[in-house]
């Protein structure tokens, strides 16, 4: 029998508490699969692969990031004043440590989704060698020159109005922009998945759908340009097996090219084993898509060939 503990713990921001959850599996635990959510959502829509992995014998966990979730406090879309980027990494990096004090012989996994793929790219520079695999869910790399006016623009936006402002201009621009692919529209976000049940469970959820605010986008800019710069790639351990997986229409991932983009990076920075699986069809959430068994059955066969 599978059981959930909530927990908590301080953040690197000297304020908030951090909420996290773990999934326990039945018996002793395989290895440590941590979870890194993505922007405007929390760890508890991560429940199905979750449950999926604990049932495997893995033992699965994951914080709510600042400005999201249970940690939020009810101030949504908002890491902080300065270096939000940071004290998420670690936070990420906090739950890392105390997992690994309580499990200091077990494998871990590190995985992250969309903005999380950022934070676990940030976390494998920074911390190299610490994972003994990652996963990269529905990532991608934005051209340089629109991350940067990007960054600008939201930077422009927090001198003017605010960190905590929120602007539908920065908003439309980015993650707005994604739904275009797929019109006619249903919903704002067709783009997540083809499962429209999920859509609408999505849409329904009150700890999502929230704007965030122009500090934390220029906070995300900043982490892509982290991410992209070859001096903090070559830090990343070469030998740290990471997975690639997205579907080939998510636009994040600009349609499969930014998959491959990334991939080429790490080859490039001499990471020697990565493995991309792209799914046909497939839109930006693949633990919610119609094919989301065969994405759960993949992933624990990648895990099980790395890790035993």
């Amino acid at each position: 029998m599978i059981q959930t503990f909530d927990l908590s713990y301080p953040s690197c921001d000297g304020i908030h508490t951090v909420h996290a959850r773990e999934w326990v599996p039945e018996g002793t635990p395989r290895g440590v699969v941590q979870i890194v959510h993505g922007v405007a959502e929390h760890i508890g829509r991560y429940d199905p692969v979750a449950r999926f992995l604990a049932s495997h014998g893995y033992l699965v966990c994951g914080e709510d990031h600042l400005g999201h979730g249970l940690t939020a406090g009810g101030k949504f879309g908002y890491f902080g004043p300065k270096q939000g980027w940071n004290l998420v990494c670690g936070d990420i990096r906090r739950l890392r440590k105390l997992e690994g004090e309580k499990h200091p012989s077990l494998p871990y996994v590190i995985l992250g989704h969309s903005m999380g793929s950022f934070l676990t790219r940030t976390y494998l520079i920074r911390w190299p060698g610490t994972v003994d695999a990652a996963v990269l869910s529905g990532t991608g790399q934005e051209p340089a020159a629109a991350v940067a006016s990007g960054k600008a623009l939201a930077g422009t936006l927090c001198r003017l109005r605010g960190p905590d402002h929120v602007s539908k201009l920065v908003n439309d621009l980015s993650l707005g922009a994604y739904n275009r692919a797929f019109k006619p529209n249903r919903t704002p976000s067709d783009w997540l998945s083809r499962d429209e049940a999920q859509v609408d469970i999505a849409l329904a959820d009150p700890l999502c759908n929230f704007m965030p605010t122009v500090a934390m986008f220029r906070d995300m800019m900043g982490g892509l340009q982290f991410i992209a710069d070859r001096q903090n790639l070559s830090k990343m351990n070469r030998d740290t097996p990471v997975y690639f997986l997205s579907g080939d229409h998510d636009p994040v991932g600009s349609m499969g090219e930014g998959v491959w983009k990334v991939e080429k990076m790490f080859r490039s920075a001499g990471c020697r084993d990565v493995t991309v699986k792209l799914y046909p069809g497939g839109r930006h959430e693949m633990f919610n898509e119609i094919n989301r068994q065969e994405v759960f059955n993949d992933l624990l066969a990648w895990l099980e060939s790395k890790l035993t």
